[in-house]
């Protein structure tokens, strides 16, 4: 299982996914460019000494990534979507896939996604926190492919 991030915008979200990853053994694709500067300073004071225990990849731009992932399956997370994340069947070669904080991810992007999902909440707000995001769609993908972390 791997949690690509597009184009991420906020350091803190990157080190708090990086620490996500660590944990439950996900490797993490982040998407340039990115939207700071990324120094191991900024981004561990999230992740701290976790980011020695995950993998990180660094691809230029979207078409990197893709050639870089072969034919693993995209699941872009989004508010479009009108698929619930818990009624989808995750495999464990997924890529659970996340825009950017500000835009999610461009129109063309999201069309060569095969599988588009939401986090179900409440109608009277946008959308969740990305780090938030990414832990629910995770703990998710891992407990119905049965690779949770003993």
């Amino acid at each position: 299982m791997r949690i690509a991030l597009f184009e991420p915008e906020i350091a803190g979200n990157v080190g708090a996914i990086l620490r996500l990853g660590a944990c439950f053994g996900a490797a993490v694709d982040l998407i340039e460019p990115m939207g700071f500067e990324w120094d191991d300073r900024r981004v561990r004071r999230t992740a701290m000494d976790y980011i020695d225990h995950v993998s990180i990849t660094r691809h230029a731009d979207f078409d990197a990534f893709r050639a870089a992932i072969g034919p693993r399956r995209l699941v872009l997370f989004t508010t479009k979507s009108r698929e619930s994340a818990y009624d989808f069947r995750f495999m464990a070669d997924d890529v659970l896939f996340f825009g950017k904080e500000s835009a999610g991810v461009p129109a063309a992007i999201a069309d060569s996604c095969p599988a588009k999902v939401r986090i179900p909440m409440r109608p009277q707000v946008r959308s969740m926190n990305l780090a938030t995001s990414a832990a629910l769609a995770l703990g998710e993908a891992l407990r119905q492919t049965g690779t949770l972390p003993s």
